[in-house]
């Protein structure tokens, strides 16, 4: 279908006698926010490495945008415009916010070897465009007063949202963020809402993991459930609060 991003068939990853991801098959539609649920060892931060290149499938398909990225190094999947936010923030902690944010843009004239041979000003002129454009990103998710901070100063919270601009900043067509209101409070958990609700509305799909209901449920249109390592369940919010099967491994009755 023309409307699906991001397509997994069959996939299936082992640890030893673990079977963590099992026969797994999903799919993400283009512009959409897609929550993934299921409880603790449910497979889900495997299946996100899987499908982001930290991890090989022992079998399966994972397709996106039209191309088969399964077997693709991290590098060659973000590439394609697909980027990820992890559980446990990895910010350069000395380094300012600013800093974290320039850093990300591939192939920038100053990082090349020739650069010591090019005219200063076409490096000077790049590295003041993509300090605009970290600055804009920052400016969208809440951050443009801690531009100058050094990044290890940060709230828990607020590392969160400087993940979410990095991943923002090469503008990717698919983000993957795995518990982005973990331990953060619930101030912040609205104000983290509000960044992918407008983070959404420049047209980038969400896949979000997120152990917080009330988050899901307000956030997501559609959402998966896996248990074991197998999808058991994908609807909207209120056909997943309904159905039988969910509410036993996973919900309770919410």
């Amino acid at each position: 279908m023309n409307d699906i991003l991001l397509e997994i068939a069959g996939l299936n990853k082992r640890f030893g006698g673990l079977q963590a991801v099992d026969r797994c098959g999903l799919s993400v539609r283009h512009g959409s926010i897609t929550g993934l649920i299921g409880p603790n060892g449910a497979g889900k931060s495997t299946l996100f490495n899987l499908i982001t290149g930290f991890l090989k499938p022992d079998t399966g398909q994972v397709t996106f945008a039209g191309h088969r990225i399964d077997g693709l190094p991290p590098h060659g999947v973000a590439r394609l415009g697909l980027r990820r936010t992890f559980q446990i923030p990895h910010e350069l902690k000395r380094m300012s916010v600013l800093e974290n944010v320039m850093l990300v843009p591939e192939r920038q004239t100053g990082d090349r070897l020739l650069s010591i041979i090019l005219p200063g000003k076409r490096v000077r002129l790049e590295e003041r465009a993509n300090e605009a454009t970290a600055k804009d990103v920052l400016r969208l998710v809440g951050l443009e007063t801690k531009v100058d901070s050094p990044a290890e100063l940060l709230s828990g919270g607020q590392k969160k949202l400087l993940e979410l601009a990095r991943c923002l900043v090469s503008r990717p067509q698919l983000m993957l963020l795995d518990e982005p209101t973990a331990g953060v409070n619930p101030t912040l958990i609205r104000h983290l809402m509000s960044v992918m609700r407008q983070v959404n509305g420049l047209g980038i799909t969400l896949l979000v993991i997120e152990h917080n209901m009330n988050v899901i449920m307000k956030l997501c249109e559609q959402i998966i459930v896996l248990d074991r390592g197998h999808v058991i369940a994908s609807g909207s919010p209120s056909q997943i609060q309904q159905n039988p099967q969910v509410l036993d491994a996973y919900l309770g009755g919410v």
